[in-house]
């Protein structure tokens, strides 16, 4: 599903680690691979400059990427020096790659807007998919957890659906990576629609009224090699997403942000936001 991969890592959101799973990443699907780290200028002399001594230290933390690469892979190692998220920007479109890694510690709307996240800044800037992962989490797996989990990382997809624009610019950009690489590794595609429950339904029937859109996406999602599921919940979106997710064995939520609500915009209240905040699965955000 996704064959170019960059791989950012400021080496505190534990990214760096999958410097060691080259070959686990090359089973998941990918091909091309480019470990990307971005060093600060050195500010405490008059003039700014490269700090060299950064440069090199961070090239040792990420060589063992180039120690056991796999016949028809390939793997590239680049460090800039400046701000992250402009070199990141021109890192993507250096690379094209099909996807970028990111990491991105749960937060509140108040630590975002007082400590910032390279990956929101990005996020509105970039036109590739961004996966985003948990740093208290990739920290703390084990060898062999980690290396399962890089086989795995796009096997089974949740899609949260409603019907809205945003869903539906969700399911055809899902839609378009299955096409382009139908033998890719998405296996499973999970359509959940989840009545709110807070509110007024305008039909006496919403979750038979909801199923019944569902299979229409279903039925145009069909016949491409990926397995997809519907499901149809009532509640809180945000609550019972999570817990489809955790019922389901997925591998990451897909979400895709509307057009008034990218993630720069914390302060307007979105689904995106609330997923990308309280969700500890990873997270694939597809740009608009």
């Amino acid at each position: 599903m996704f064959k170019r991969v960059l791989i950012c890592t400021d080496f505190t959101d534990s990214l760096q680690r999958l410097a060691n799973f080259v070959p686990d990443l090359a089973k998941g699907g990918m091909e091309h691979i480019v470990f990307f780290h971005s060093v600060p200028l050195m500010t405490s002399r008059e003039i700014p400059c490269v700090d060299e001594e950064k440069i090199s230290e961070a090239r040792k933390v990420l060589a063992i990427a180039k120690s056991n690469v796999p016949a028809g892979t390939t793997v590239e190692i680049e460090i800039a020096s400046g701000r992250a998220s402009e070199n990141i920007v021109r890192a993507v479109k250096k690379h094209k790659p099909d996807i970028m890694f990111s990491g991105m510690p749960t937060r509140s709307a108040l630590n975002e807007k007082l400590f910032g996240s390279t990956t929101l800044e990005i996020a509105d800037k970039v036109n590739v998919p961004i996966l985003i992962m948990r740093p208290q989490l990739v920290s703390t797996y084990r060898e062999a957890e980690l290396s399962q989990r890089c086989q795995h990382l796009f096997e089974y997809l949740l899609l949260p659906y409603d019907g809205s624009d945003s869903a539906k610019q969700l399911v055809s950009r899902v839609k378009a990576k299955i096409q382009a690489d139908p033998k890719g590794a998405l296996e499973t595609c999970l359509l959940c629609w989840v009545i709110d429950g807070g509110g007024r339904v305008s039909s006496s029937n919403p979750a038979k009224a909801a199923e019944a859109k569902l299979s229409e996406v279903k039925t145009d999602l069909s016949g491409m090699g990926t397995e997809i599921e519907t499901e149809v919940r009532i509640g809180s979106p945000l609550e019972e997403i999570l817990k489809s997710g955790e019922m389901h064995d997925i591998s990451a939520i897909a979400v895709c942000s509307s057009a008034n609500s990218g993630l720069l915009k914390l302060t307007v209240p979105s689904f995106t936001t609330s997923i990308l905040r309280a969700c500890w699965h990873p997270i694939i955000h597809f740009p608009r």
